[in-house]
């Protein structure tokens, strides 16, 4: 079960940078929804870096459970992943105004407690 969450985790995590960098960056760019100004460019870049750190925080982790799934069980290794978790949760609350991002930070902050749970006999 362990093994499942991790993967099921981390594939959420990387998946969901993937869609959040599709649908608030690159679309919008796209399509021309928003004026160039600063606070534009604060925008693109602010999503642009959320998205990124999330998909390159879930490959890593996607690889390392590949690679060495027992690492997942060591406690500073659940530390760095609630704290990673905690981080995007705190980012959506204090600077996104929509709830989709908001969702799938809390749905990883769910995984990973399941995770940390199972992790302990």
């Amino acid at each position: 079960m362990h093994r499942i969450l991790v993967y099921v985790a981390f594939g959420w995590l990387a998946l969901g940078g993937v869609l959040h960098f599709g649908v608030d960056v690159a679309s919008q760019y796209l399509r021309g929804k928003r004026s160039p100004s600063l606070e534009t460019t604060l925008y693109y870049g602010l999503n642009t870096a959320f998205a990124f750190g999330q998909v390159l925080f879930g490959l890593l982790c996607l690889w390392l459970a590949w690679r060495a799934l027992e690492t997942f069980k060591l406690k500073p290794v659940i530390a760095l992943c609630l704290a990673a978790a905690a981080g995007w949760l705190g980012i959506t609350f204090g600077f996104m105004e929509y709830w989709e991002p908001k969702m799938s930070a809390s749905i990883f902050v769910v995984l990973v407690l399941a995770v940390a749970v199972a992790a302990w006999p």
